[in-house]
């Protein structure tokens, strides 16, 4: 099987390990990682906890087809409550540690407790120890991996770790693996951090089967031939990674600019993906596990420093949100994330919601005092406090707590861009109706990869929906969202969405296992996943009134661009939303529902 039907649970207060029998039945129901990781969640903690205290637990998973040869199979998820929304937390990475994890044998590894002092887990083919990290606190993650490397003697291990960021439980901090891919939303590397756990190593040997080599080793080729044949994954990806997106966005108005204010960038020429290898920056491609689409950007400054990135989110993040144009200085805060362990996309915006607030006189010098002020523009900003954010120094300690937090404290709580307090990313709603639809109604706050209706609304895959169309639009998030389910719980990028359909998948997870699943049926899988969260996040506290946008989004219209005059209409599409996810008009699963899903 594509599973090895064993998890790892490790227990940090008393220094114990075991291994445990997940039950089979469990990989029909939820297939794998985000779907089987929030299974376990939901059973085993209570919702309403403090995500920072012992009793959050932190679940790394691998998808169930992760470490085979399924294209772009070496995704694993970080499941948790997320501290920064306090709802359900499942973030995604890719490079190569997910895969070295399902080789040593695990399908899951399931962190406890809190340890007494920093820690470290080392999984070598089988042995775990829990080790002391002491000397590695307050490291970067670059220096963490590299050293961890030398102590197990294997340099074909994989180290996923926190930077300083989620050691100061910074809120919009990440967890970053193979020195560059991030777990990288909902402060994931806070919970690691206020865990004592420093860094995981994993080194395995022993390669998943699956059901049927012959059969599976064929669909494969097949799925491998149509990535490659697509416009998408075979060429604009590889050729210019996710940046490939910035003139594309820009050009269709709903390229969020100085903190949301502008739908278009007046200097996107000078920070596209066109840029980044005009200037000379970009060195190589560089592929995840099991990838024929090699998205990832290795780029080198000026400065002769190298590193991974930015994407395009990242890009975006510290470039037109904050109205900077530098490219080696959006490059240099991309680089910072990465080693101290941040999440870009709210670093970015938690700066660009800074800048707004001084810029309107509401964030008073007195408080900056001597330090940069976060001015639009300045790129020197937008590199001194993605260093305050990680370290909590001067005002980068409340930066640190995300852009709600902060501009609440400030009075202005409508000028944090965010979802459940988390940061809207690169596309603004205004601009495409479902892909708004999408912001409001994700279960881990503000997210483009719950259900990335981008693609049909503005890249016309799989068909080009009229962005401000409301008709049928709850119908289409709904199924992405419940198809984004299924492809994070099979271990498998986003990105193969562009080529592949419903059926594609259906056709790797049967190939791999055995099963006879129908699309439909593999649909409810993700609609009982989906579901699942949306019950985690009622029991921990959410209020369906959440369910909504800043009123920038409701009430001021995009003032420039093609899509210029519009504002999103979720008065109309959130109660079609919740009719089609079968809630009551409350936005809360019926019992009726619940009873289908076997929830």
């Amino acid at each position: 099987m594509s599973y090895t039907g064993k998890l790892l649970r490790v227990n940090l207060t008393d220094k114990t390990s075991k291994v445990e029998q997940i039950d089979e039945k469990l990989f029909k129901l939820y297939l794998g990682g985000r779907g089987l990781a929030s299974k376990f969640l939901m059973d085993e903690i209570d919702p309403k906890i403090d995500p920072l205290s012992p009793e959050n637990k932190l679940i790394f998973a691998t998808g169930l087809l992760t470490g085979t040869t399924a294209p772009t199979g070496g995704r694993y998820m970080v499941v948790t409550k997320g501290p920064l929304t306090g709802t359900i937390a499942s973030s995604n990475s890719g490079g190569f540690f997910g895969a070295e994890l399902k080789f040593a044998g695990y399908d899951m590894l399931i962190i406890e407790g809190r340890a007494d002092k920093p820690v470290y887990i080392s999984i070598m083919n089988g042995d775990v120890e829990i080790k002391d990290a002491s000397h590695l606190w307050g490291k970067d993650t670059y220096f963490t991996t590299d050293t961890i490397l030398k102590e197990v003697g294997d340099e074909r291990a994989k180290v996923s770790c926190i930077g300083p960021a989620g050691e100061n439980l910074v809120l919009i901090s990440s967890i970053i693996n193979d020195k560059g891919r991030a777990a990288g939303r909902t402060g994931v590397g806070a919970v690691m951090g206020s865990k004592m756990l420093k860094a995981i190593v994993v080194r395995g040997n022993k390669r998943p089967e699956v059901k049927d080599k012959g059969q599976f080793s064929e669909v494969v080729r097949e799925k491998i031939t149509t990535l490659r044949s697509n416009g998408i994954t075979g060429e604009g990806l590889p050729k210019l990674g996710t940046k490939v997106l910035d003139s594309i966005i820009n050009a269709n108005g709903l390229y969020p600019t100085r903190n949301f204010n502008k739908g278009t960038y007046e200097y996107v020429e000078e920070v596209n993906g066109e840029a980044l290898v005009e200037k000379g920056y970009l060195i190589r491609n560089k592929a995840c596990f099991g990838c024929p689409i090699a998205c990832g950007r290795v780029v080198t400054l000026p400065t002769g420093e190298e590193g991974e990135g930015p994407e395009y989110e990242s890009g975006w993040a510290f470039g037109a949100d904050c109205g900077v144009s530098d490219l080696v200085s959006i490059t240099e805060a991309n680089f910072l994330c990465n080693k101290l362990g941040l999440d870009t996309i709210s670093t970015g915006s938690t700066i660009a919601c800074a800048m707004e607030l001084y810029e309107k006189g509401y964030l008073k010098d007195e408080e900056i005092g001597n330090a940069t002020k976060p001015r639009f523009g300045s790129s020197e900003a937008i590199v001194y406090y993605t260093k305050a954010i990680a370290y909590r120094e001067g005002l980068g300690d409340k930066l640190a707590e995300g852009s709600y937090r902060f501009a609440e404290a400030h009075g202005h709580p409508e000028l944090s861009m965010s979802v459940k307090k988390q940061e809207i990313p690169a596309y603004d709603p205004r601009g495409a109706q479902g892909h708004a639809l999408e912001y409001a109604t994700s279960n881990r706050g503000a997210c483009h990869v719950r259900g990335y209706m981008i693609s049909p609304e503005i890249l016309g895959v799989p068909e080009k929906l009229e962005t401000q169309k409301l008709e049928g639009k709850a119908q289409w998030v709904k199924t992405f969202q419940d198809l984004t389910s299924v492809i994070d719980s099979a271990g498998l990028c986003l990105f193969t969405s562009f080529a592949l359909g419903g059926d594609d998948y259906a056709d790797l997870i049967n190939a791999a296992t055995g099963y006879n699943l129908s699309t439909e049926e593999m649909m409810k899988i993700g609609e009982r996943i989906w579901n699942l969260e949306r019950i985690f996040n009622l029991e921990a506290g959410l209020d369906p009134k959440e369910d909504t946008l800043p009123k920038r989004f409701l009430e001021d219209p995009l003032p420039d661009g093609p899509q210029k005059g519009a504002t999103v209409k979720l008065s109309v599409l959130i109660p079609e939303y919740y009719k089609v996810r079968g809630w009551d008009e409350n936005g809360i699963p019926t019992e009726e529902k619940r009873k289908e899903l076997g929830l």
